[in-house]
């Protein structure tokens, strides 16, 4: 069973980059491949969080050149299957979505499924495993995602937040680099945590070679037109820089 269409895009989008550094965003799309027919869901739910993580990808498109880094993006939704979940995850290919129903994604066979794992995740993780493995010296892994300002009626206060579990090799200094910014509210693992459960991507791609790694989460009213765009870009690019710039982290180092 066949589901990408000739017409359609490439299950990702690679940037080069020749510094020991790739940038990863799972969710920078909210394509959904013709043959599923949007999945049976009104275009406006294919423009929400559930669908893409809103300016991560406009995010990661400027801070990769500004970092002289490589940068892989997944091409199609999370809806259709989500390149940050493991495939035994019940999220995977998820029928219901911060309580919204996903039509395209009820009563699936083994091989729908297998088709979205073998023409999109698939892909997709491999181009990242390539790329790791073509640095010439250990490679440095950041994953960018964003957030909505408020959850379940909950409102969340941070800018940014920097998710790591137990190696703080970039987490450290970045937050403390964010954090020296009076302006700025922080989180430490908020409004998520790297620490259970893990993301698939750092977790797969870098923390178990024990690859340098962190995953930087921005608030989606942030970087949702090209000012805020730019400006977290930049301010991503300036904080980064003296931290990727110090060679002794490029080792690994297994926890």
């Amino acid at each position: 069973m066949s589901l990408l269409f000739p017409s359609d895009p490439p299950p990702f989008e690679e940037i080069s980059g020749s510094a020991p550094l790739l940038l990863v965003c799972d969710h920078a799309s909210n394509r959904v491949p013709a043959a599923l027919g949007g999945l049976g869901l009104p275009g406006e739910r294919l423009r929400e969080h559930i669908a893409v993580d809103i300016g991560a990808a406009a995010v990661t498109r400027l801070l990769a050149p500004a970092l002289g880094a490589a940068a892989i993006l997944a091409s199609y939704s999370r809806l259709v299957i989500d390149c940050n979940r493991a495939l035994d995850d019940p999220s995977s290919i998820p029928s219901l979505s911060d309580g919204i129903a996903i039509p395209g994604n009820r009563e699936l066979s083994d091989a729908a499924r297998d088709a979205r794992r073998a023409e999109i995740f698939a892909p997709y993780h491999a181009a990242i495993a390539r790329r790791l493995a073509a640095a010439a010296t250990v490679p440095a892994l950041i994953s960018i995602h964003s957030f909505t300002p408020v959850m379940r009626g909950v409102v969340r206060p941070w800018h940014i937040g920097v998710l790591w579990a137990d190696d703080p090799r970039i987490a450290a200094p970045l937050l403390a680099a964010l954090s020296a910014e009076a302006a700025l509210v922080v989180g430490d693992n908020l409004p998520y945590s790297a620490r259970e459960p893990r993301g698939y991507t750092v977790s797969h791609h870098a923390h178990a070679p024990g690859f340098p790694h962190v995953a930087i989460e921005l608030r989606q009213d942030l970087v949702a037109d090209e000012a805020g765009v730019r400006e977290w870009a930049q301010r991503l690019a300036r904080v980064l820089d003296p931290i990727l710039a110090d060679q002794t982290l490029y080792r690994v180092a297994r926890r």
